[in-house]
């Protein structure tokens, strides 16, 4: 199964998709993560993917796409791959479409976590105090959050129109979004 874990920054996807991982024996293919791991190598793409994040700016799609495509034998190799963080705009996930129909796959399911922005933005400043992370600093964030608002609000009725788009209350707690997520993904198709 190939999953897409939808939802704006801090809304909980990297909580539930490790979740999924460790229950469900999927891959996890966060880009977040990805993009944190080519800063933490030093090398030339790694110093300009900080620079973007750093100024709150969302990475280029052939960066973004090159890095999930790399990672789909693995996905494979597994039985499926919950994406977290991607696809973020139309072309990406139509590329996603094109990358996973050339290996005879699909997206089977869309879980968009709903979640207040509001609640969000206090979040990321108890995230940002506690880790220092620099893409959670409060006015990174902030651009962030509009430029998630802003480039995916086209991806709901894209999803929704392919009978995929499944909605979550990402507000309640861990465990109780997490059943929520399982009963979605066991609901017959």
């Amino acid at each position: 199964m190939n999953l897409i874990l939808f939802g704006p920054p801090a809304a909980g996807k990297g909580t539930q998709a490790k979740r999924l991982v460790d229950g469900r024996n999927m891959v996890q293919l966060s880009t977040g993560d990805m993009l944190r791991a080519a800063i933490a190598s030093g090398t030339e793409l790694g110093k300009k993917v900080a620079g973007v994040m750093e100024r709150g700016e969302l990475v280029t799609d052939e960066i973004v796409i090159a890095l999930i495509e790399e990672r789909l034998p693995e996905t494979e190799a597994a039985g499926g791959a919950i994406f977290d963080g991607f696809p973020r705009t139309i072309p990406q996930a139509k590329a996603l479409d094109d990358m996973l129909a050339k290996r005879g796959k699909k997206i089977d399911l869309v879980i968009r976590l709903k979640v207040d922005d509001a609640a969000l933005t206090q979040r990321i400043a108890g995230r940002f105090a506690e880790s220092g992370r620099p893409d959670d600093n409060p006015e990174s964030f902030k651009v962030r959050l509009a430029a998630y608002n802003a480039n995916t609000a086209p991806l709901l009725p894209y999803y929704e129109g392919a009978g995929k788009l499944v909605e979550v209350d990402g507000m309640g707690a861990i465990e109780t979004v997490a059943k929520a997520i399982d009963k979605a993904l066991d609901a017959p198709r």
